[in-house]
């Protein structure tokens, strides 16, 4: 000590303290109530910020009534040496969790209100808050006097044989970064692997890219598998798409009055199922004169992929109805069954190439 300690000396540190820690809980109070004001507002950036601000406030309003308190006290140079470099350790660490929580918060709410941006992939988000919190260790290391030079060479060289060792993993981090930064897959993209895999896309993180299917089952595809196999993305480059249903008619029917009565249910459809484009255009396509049949195909307009399933079941129910009440006839594959004495008949299944009324049999004696 550079002189005696002395009562006032005590007082005055404690009186330095208590200020600190009371200005802490008066601080914690005012973010407190920031905080309800800043759920009030549709943007989501300043709860964010009132978040990262309720932990780095108070503690730093902590460590400077610490550091006044250690100031006041007859110490000596060593002694306040350490205490300051341990305050300034601990007011760095402080601020690097609520840099990297404010960094990673507003990093988040920027991706979430745009479209076409990894809106809940947690990859870009983690590793920006392990770049922070790496140069806040940095920083700490600097601070204490450690050099970090030699350390950085050594990472570099050990780098080298990190890489080899975690190739798989590596491959997965940089296959999702690639695959979020070309945007060729989005969270809440519904796909379709080559493999039979389908689903939306829950979440991409730095290994795997986590898929719910209809089902409501979660499917982890590892990044590097995704990016490697082929892919239909169902919501690029629109979430709206066209499905296409084939009809079939019999030759008796008058087809001008199949297309009007089916456009008129395809209207129907699209103005009253949740799910379908009411601007859609009726499309009724014919294509084929089948073995039994006149072929054509009907395209609906749908929102969404998962919307066509509810969709086509209500257009295939309102059609039949509708064919039914106007008389418009859907032939069945019919099989003819005929017996002649002293033969045996093998009915046959009707081909392709086979008109209605053809009898396919054999004899056998």
């Amino acid at each position: 000590m550079t002189r005696e300690l002395t009562l006032d000396d005590l007082m005055l540190a404690g009186i330095a303290l208590v200020a600190g820690i009371l200005a802490a809980f008066l601080l914690r109070l005012l973010l407190r109530w920031l905080g309800r004001q800043a759920d009030r507002t549709r943007w989501d950036g300043d709860d964010v910020i009132v978040s990262a601000l309720r932990t780095l406030v108070p503690w730093a309003a902590v460590f400077g009534g610490a550091s006044a308190c250690t100031a006041l006290l007859p110490l000596t140079k060593t002694v306040q040496h350490h205490t300051n470099q341990t305050l300034t350790v601990l007011l760095i660490f402080v601020v690097t969790v609520a840099a990297a929580r404010l960094i990673a918060g507003m990093m988040r709410s920027v991706t979430q209100s745009r479209s076409g941006i990894a809106s809940s992939a947690t990859i870009f988000v983690n590793i920006t808050r392990v770049l922070v919190l790496a140069i806040g260790f940095l920083v700490v290391l600097q601070t204490l006097g450690i050099s970090i030079a030699p350390m950085l060479t050594a990472l570099g060289v050990g780098g080298l044989a990190v890489a080899l060792a975690l190739q798989d993993t590596l491959a997965n981090l940089f296959a999702g970064i690639h695959i979020l930064a070309s945007k060729t897959v989005q969270p809440g993209d519904y796909i379709k692997l080559s493999s039979g895999e389908e689903g939306y896309v829950e979440d991409i993180n730095w290994r795997q890219t986590t898929v719910r299917n209809l089902s409501n089952n979660l499917v982890v595809i590892p990044n590097g598998e995704l990016a490697k196999t082929n892919m239909t993305n169902y919501m690029r480059p629109e979430q709206e798409l066209t499905i296409l249903l084939q009809v079939g008619v019999a030759y008796d029917s008058d087809l001008d009055q199949v297309e009007r009565v089916t456009n008129e249910v395809i209207a129907e459809v699209m103005k009253d199922v949740e799910g379908a484009l009411p601007d859609h255009e009726p499309i009724v396509r014919f294509h084929t004169f089948g073995d039994s049949r006149i072929g054509f195909t009907v395209i609906l307009g749908v929102g969404e992929f998962s919307d066509q399933y509810r969709i086509k079941s209500e257009f295939i129910k309102r059609l039949h109805r509708r064919y039914r009440k106007e008389g418009i006839r859907i032939p069945a594959p019919a099989r003819t069954v005929a017996l002649q004495q002293g033969a045996v008949v093998i009915p046959q299944q009707r081909g392709a190439e086979n008109e209605p009324g053809d009898i396919h049999s054999a004899r056998v004696d």
